[in-house]
Order: C-alpha cells, then sequence, then structure tokens
C-alpha cells in the first residue's frame, strides 16, 4: 500500500510539473493535460483506506466517516476518498438504504438553530453538503420509514401535518432529524414546526434536549398518540428540562423512570400544574412537578371529581 501511494503521489508530481511547462499552450490544451492529473489525484485518494476494508465508494464513505463521528466532514473530503462523481447518492444510499445516522450541513444548521442539537460542533457554517456522522448506531428498520416517509411526502397537506403524520405512524420510535426534513419536503421551517407540534399544540415529542436524555443526538420520538391537555401546553421548554432535572426525570408521585420502560408499560413523563391554570396557577418550576402520564390522567380525575 505504501508503495503504490508513493508511485501514485511521484507520477502526481510528475504531471503537475508537465502541466507547469505547458502554461502557455491554448486552453483546451491546458485543461486536456489536467484530466491526468484529477485521474491520478482519485486513485491516491482512494489508495488512503485500506482495500480489503471499503471495496466499493459506500464502504469507503462509511469507514471514513466511523473514524470521525460526531465530527464536520467536507464534502471535498469525501470526494477524495471515493474518487466517484457521484458520492453524494452513496451518501443518501448509507442513510436511507443502509440506515447509517448521517445527517447533512443543512439538516445541521437547521436543528441547531432551534436548539436541539448538542455535544457537536458548531455548525452554523456547515454546507448543505457537508455532513456529520451523528451515531456509530445502525438503524435496521431505516428502509421501511423511508418508503413512508416519501408517501407522506407526496401527499395532500401542511408542513407541520406531514410531520405530525410521520411521528403518528412512527409512535414509540425515534426518527432522525433528516426524516423529518424529507417528509417536510425539504423546508427549512421543519424544525420550527416539530417545536410548535411539543409546545402549542401538546403533542408529546421529546429529543435529548427536551425530556428524553437517553436519546441520541439529532433524533426525536412521539411518546404517545395523544395531546396534553390544554392548559399543559405552554411550558417554556428551559422550564420543562429544569423540573425534569430537578425532579431526576421520575414520577414524583408513583417513581416511575424511562429506565423502566418496556413495549408493555409505554409509560412517558409529563409535567403537572400543582395550580391550576383556571385557578391562575403559573407555568412556572415551583408550580410544576414530573409526574408520568399514568399518575397525570388520575390526578385530573381526581380534580374533576
Amino acid at each position: 500500500m505504501d508503495s503504490e501511494k508513493a508511485q501514485l503521489k511521484q507520477q502526481l508530481i510528475q504531471l503537475l510539473s508537465a502541466f507547469e511547462t505547458g502554461t502557455k499552450a491554448d486552453l483546451r490544451t491546458q485543461v486536456l493535460s489536467l484530466l491526468p492529473v484529477w485521474d491520478t489525484l482519485k486513485e491516491l485518494g482512494t489508495s488512503l483506506l485500506p482495500a480489503d476494508m471499503a471495496r466499493s465508494a459506500r464502504d469507503r464513505i462509511l469507514l471514513y466517516l466511523r473514524q470521525y463521528p460526531c465530527q464536520i466532514i467536507s464534502h471535498k473530503e469525501i470526494m477524495i476518498i471515493t474518487g466517484i462523481s457521484e458520492w453524494a447518492r452513496r451518501v443518501r444510499e448509507l442513510r436511507v438504504e443502509y440506515g447509517w445516522a448521517v445527517m447533512s450541513g443543512a439538516t445541521a444548521r437547521e436543528m441547531q438553530e432551534a436548539g436541539e442539537l448538542i455535544n457537536i460542533p458548531d455548525c452554523s457554517e456547515m454546507k448543505p453538503q457537508d455532513y456529520i456522522l451523528i451515531n456509530e448506531h445502525q438503524d435496521k428498520e431505516a428502509a421501511y420509514r423511508w418508503n413512508v416517509a416519501n408517501e407522506i411526502r407526496k401527499s395532500s397537506g401542511s408542513t407541520k401535518a406531514h410531520i405530525l403524520e410521520y411521528l403518528r405512524r412512527n409512535v414509540g420510535n425515534p426518527v432522525s432529524g433528516e426524516e423529518l426534513r424529507y417528509v417536510a419536503n425539504n423546508t427549512t421551517e421543519w424544525a420550527r414546526r416539530v417545536r410548535e407540534l411539543r409546545t402549542e399544540d401538546g403533542w408529546p415529542v421529546r429529543s435529548r434536549q427536551n425530556g428524553r436524555p437517553d436519546l441520541a443526538v439529532g433524533v426525536y420520538v412521539l411518546e404517545e398518540d395523544r395531546q396534553a391537555p390544554a392548559h399543559d401546553r405552554k411550558i417554556d421548554d428551559c422550564i420543562r428540562r429544569d423540573v425534569l432535572v430537578r425532579d431526576r426525570y421520575s414520577c414524583k408521585d408513583c417513581g416511575w423512570t424511562r429506565e423502566q420502560w418496556n413495549a408493555d408499560d409505554p409509560r412517558y413523563l409529563e409535567l403537572h400544574h400543582l395550580e391550576h391554570h383556571v385557578d391562575k396557577g403559573g407555568n412556572t418550576a415551583d408550580n410544576l412537578k414530573t409526574l408520568c402520564n399514568v399518575c397525570h390522567d388520575v390526578s385530573h380525575r381526581k380534580a374533576s371529581d
């Protein structure tokens, strides 16, 4: 491998030297003289990864991304290590067909602006065709979900309606920001609409930043297919997080925590007003406590009796 790289490097130097001596030639002659330079550079780039571990361009992209998880990878880097012009299609295949959490620069910027990304570099300067491998977990159900996403994306309705339908079709299962952005037809407002579903419409859409620290970065989950009561929908996200942390992410009545979750008991955590809105109770931390949805329902039934 080292001898091959050395040979390619020497060949590249010779080609560039030849180009330098021919810079007075006409334009097309100069362009044609650069073609073997480009071909040699691609060979050199693909030789940087071991052939037995990366037999295809898609393999090379994945191997490279997995060496640098949660780091911004320029599309120019991917061009170098793949050596092909259709590298963007291979990235999409990794995400859509193989379930790798590869996030584009456009999605990362929009999620960061919505306060949904933590523990990764600043994404504000990312270009749309830059990428981050959010985590190294392969989601083998992704291909099915992307088919559902495509179906919803083509249907009539608003951006928010599409996002909500997709979340409801995947209730209890984590979905990525890339999936929601696709369902929303790549509109830049998608992250804001997810936030509205949680904060204004009362759907229990959680992320790592909003009540589910166990979730991977860049992932959302609709915990149950129901809306919170109208008076519980206007709690600020910062206050919500503070109350959950204060109460150690556990129900203050029965002690249930996320660690006890199972498919037969799909509870989740909500915030309950000690003094209800109707009685002029405020959305302040000292007027809120954490309850599981079962205890929350019991509390409201007792109050109405």
